[in-house]
């Protein structure tokens, strides 16, 4: 009973997290924190694994989600926020909503960078709250791994742990919410 009780607090408390975050950072100082963290994800991921250079100069897009929070215990959430380049140039931001439920224990952060091989995928991510199916997985990065992989219905999604224990053998789907960069307008 206790347990249960503990595993619908952690899921409301990412359920909170999540609706009560705008998809993109109101403050300067918070856009300019995320954009640094989004560089270091990519560097840190290139250095682990050098072939997923492939995706970033073959892909037309991708989605950078560099801290990833999933905590669970039965019912597990996630949520994280990030940045959408198209053609090497960052046009908008994105979060991400996770919840699952099965066997799942812990919590852990984790990085993530999903490709869009061309144009008409990069645009269904944008469409108002795209989700991955449950079968949707990611390539866990290893040296080599990225080598290895290939787009399955126009992605390539990538997934790094940066810390944290958890044990999952669990189903859940994963929800994205889209929202373009704004031009900052001169003052005069």
């Amino acid at each position: 009973m206790k347990t249960a009780k503990i595993g619908l607090m952690c899921f409301f408390v990412v359920m909170l997290m999540a609706c009560g975050c705008a998809v993109e950072p109101k403050k300067p100082e918070d856009k300019a924190v995320l954009s640094s963290d989004v560089d270091k994800a990519i560097a840190v991921m290139k250095a682990k694994d050098k072939s997923i250079q492939k995706f970033f100069d073959k892909s037309y897009g991708y989605a950078v989600l560099p801290k990833i929070f999933k905590v669970a215990l039965l019912a597990g959430g996630a949520y994280g926020k990030g940045e959408v380049y198209e053609q090497g140039t960052m046009v908008g931001y994105c979060d991400i909503t996770q919840l699952s439920g099965g066997l799942s224990v812990g919590g852990e952060f984790f990085r993530e960078i999903i490709f869009f091989r061309d144009k008409q995928d990069l645009d269904k991510f944008k469409t108002d709250e795209y989700t991955f199916a449950a079968q949707v997985t990611g390539v866990a990065i290893v040296w080599g791994a990225a080598a290895k992989a290939d787009y399955k219905d126009g992605m390539a999604v990538f997934i790094m742990t940066e810390a944290g224990v958890m044990v999952d053998a669990s189903l859940g789907g994963q929800k994205f919410n889209y929202a373009p960069k704004v031009a900052l307008k001169k003052v005069q």
